[in-house]
């Protein structure tokens, strides 16, 4: 697979990278321990060195079958992780105080299962503590070999500009898709002027634009707490996946694959990190790293989107709120 640098960091990884948080965290019914391993290990074997997980997800059993999984590979992968929510529990609250990063950064060390982190984000910024306390943790866990490089998460970009100024972020995290495009707005321009890499999450809308979602979620998934994802919204919403789905098929690729080539194709410093359970969607991914889309292509799928107006919040108020704004 491609390789692709984020900005100006030296930090290399797979063009497409892995979303962990899925294998036992999400959508109701995860894997089982055995099937989410071979599941990364397949990653790895089809050229992804790039892996998301946070103390988060579990809480806590997402890295521990992210270490386990890519122990025999460790060396030739690039593993993320995240601290910044209280109890590490979202719904909990935030808690990015210096001491919490130290304490949680040797927890995730211990899970993994290894001496270093190559990626440690801020999960969410947290208002109570100055963000240039959290980088100047971050910077010493660097000094100390603990911490290769530093990011964030679904920061603004004033909060970006405080925290590069003390220890350089190497890339942010934010949603980005087809299915939500606001950090064109101003968060894209920042990224490219201070040389910062883009790592979309959610870059197929949270299973949205794969088409496979049509009607109302079971009722274990837990997409059913997040307002796009109600009914109506769906509903609403299919007229983008309709419109999409048909300028996948004249390219004779999935509606999935247009979406992840269209998010490539935006700057050569984004690796977005879908993620998956089935195998037949993590090879249906990788292959979107070969799609090439031409500007007359490009200027189709976005005239198309810009004149879908979808409905509904990304995230259910609790959360919303959690959102740096500054």
């Amino acid at each position: 697979m491609q390789k692709r640098k984020l900005g100006n960091s030296g930090l290399e990884v797979s063009a497409l990278g892995f979303g962990c948080m899925g294998l036992n965290f999400l959508d109701g019914k995860g894997l089982d321990k055995k099937e989410a391993i071979t599941l990364l290990r397949n990653a790895v074997e089809r050229g992804i060195t790039f892996f998301d997980t946070a103390e988060a997800y579990g809480p806590y059993t997402n890295e521990e079958l992210v270490g386990e999984g890519l122990q025999p590979y460790r060396k030739d992968v690039v593993i993320a992780t995240k601290f910044g929510c209280k109890d590490a529990r979202p719904t909990t609250g935030l808690d990015s105080r210096p001491e919490t990063i130290r304490a949680v950064t040797e927890a995730s060390l211990k899970r993994l299962k290894t001496d270093y982190i190559d990626l440690l984000y801020q999960h969410r910024v947290d208002p109570n503590v100055p963000i240039e306390d959290v980088a100047g943790t971050v910077k010493d866990l660097i000094q100390e070999g603990k911490v290769k490089y530093f990011g964030l998460s679904e920061a603004s970009a004033t909060t970006i500009r405080r925290a590069h100024a003390i220890q350089p972020v190497s890339a942010l995290q934010s949603e980005y898709s087809l299915f939500w495009r606001e950090p064109e707005n101003e968060i894209i321009p920042t990224l490219e002027e201070l040389g910062i890499g883009f790592v979309p999450f959610s870059p197929l809308g949270k299973g949205f634009l794969t088409g496979t979602i049509n009607s109302k979620l079971a009722d274990v998934d837990r997409r059913n707490v997040i307002p796009r994802f109600s009914e109506e919204n769906i509903k609403a919403n299919l007229v983008l996946v309709d419109a999409l789905s048909e300028i996948a098929n004249q390219k004779n690729v999935t509606t999935g694959q247009l979406a992840l080539a269209w998010i490539l194709a935006q700057k050569p410093w984004i690796a977005p990190i879908p993620g998956t359970t089935k195998l037949h969607r993590l090879e249906e991914n990788i292959g979107s790293t070969n799609i090439v889309l031409t500007t007359d292509e490009l200027a189709q799928i976005n005239a198309t989107v810009n004149g879908i107006t979808l409905v509904g919040e990304r995230y259910p108020e609790v959360l919303e709120k959690q959102i740096d704004r500054s």
